[in-house]
């Protein structure tokens, strides 16, 4: 099991934990329809600044089309989204971070650019988005595959990698930007166990040194919520259960029981 990282102690412990007492995103009556399909029905959501916000469902419920609608890949039908008490759209025009990125994307399926080595597509963002000399950006991509165990394949391409390789990849790409947001779409599809732990304690771990607000939708029950300072349920196009994992206990909606035990949850364990 994942062991949750805490921050440091002192005044940075208060100020770190009070930070996640403020609404950093809010969703409200959030729809998305692709034809008769309801698949987003009206979703509200609160994410608090610098937590981690695991969304939960069965397969195909919507959880990527809800992170596609807050990256702009998507145009929802109806609702409102708000980053810091203003249109979503508004706050991406006026972020004034020095590499010009308050959101990243980390992809289920990658999207790394196969004629770019591991370490051009690491660099890619920092590159488009930012004045950094490209000494700095070398030096910042290194560290970053260091931490991710990538320093020997970094002039390897994609199609040279493995599919965990490539998983770490792509988690390096989002997180180069230090970003306000990240967007993490099934972050260790494709990993084996060891390397699933380690993705969810650097997730954890560049969090609490960054102080960026994570949204993550995951399968990987219970190890997911070893990270997660909130669960959302959604459920036939809506958030129908929010709150601490330990409340998921405690939770009597027969639908969201039985989801939990088919993914061998085990409603007796302890989160």
């Amino acid at each position: 099991m994942v062991q949750r990282q805490r921050a440091g102690s002192g005044l940075f412990n208060h100020f770190f934990f009070d930070l996640m007492d403020e609404v950093f995103l809010k969703i409200r009556g959030l729809k998305k329809h692709f034809g008769s399909n309801r698949v987003l029905d009206g979703v509200d959501l609160d994410v608090a600044r610098a937590s981690v916000t695991t969304i939960i469902g069965k397969s195909g419920i919507g959880k990527s089309v809800l992170l596609k609608c807050l990256a702009n890949l998507l145009t929802p039908d109806a609702g409102a989204i708000e980053l810091e008490g203003q249109p979503i759209a508004k706050s991406r025009q006026s972020s004034d971070r020095e590499a010009g990125v308050s959101f990243s994307y980390m992809f289920q399926n990658n999207a790394l650019f196969d004629s770019m080595t591991a370490a051009d597509n690491v660099a890619l963002p920092l590159v488009e988005a930012s004045k950094m000399k490209r000494a700095e950006i070398r030096d910042q991509v290194a560290e970053m595959l260091a931490h991710l165990e990538l320093t020997d394949s970094a002039q390897r391409y994609p199609g040279e990698l493995s599919g965990g390789m490539k998983k770490r990849v792509a988690l390096a790409r989002a997180l180069i930007t230090k970003p306000q947001l990240v967007l993490f779409d099934e972050p260790t599809t494709g990993l084996d166990p060891e390397r699933k732990f380690g993705v969810f304690e650097m997730i954890a771990d560049y969090r609490e040194r960054f102080g960026f607000t994570a949204l993550l939708v995951s399968h990987d029950i219970p190890e997911v919520f070893e990270i997660s300072d909130k669960v959302a349920w959604l459920d036939e196009g809506i958030i129908k259960f929010f709150g601490p994992p330990s409340e998921l206990n405690e939770d009597a909606e027969s639908a969201l029981s039985g989801f939990l035990n088919k993914a061998n949850y085990g409603r007796k364990s302890n989160v």
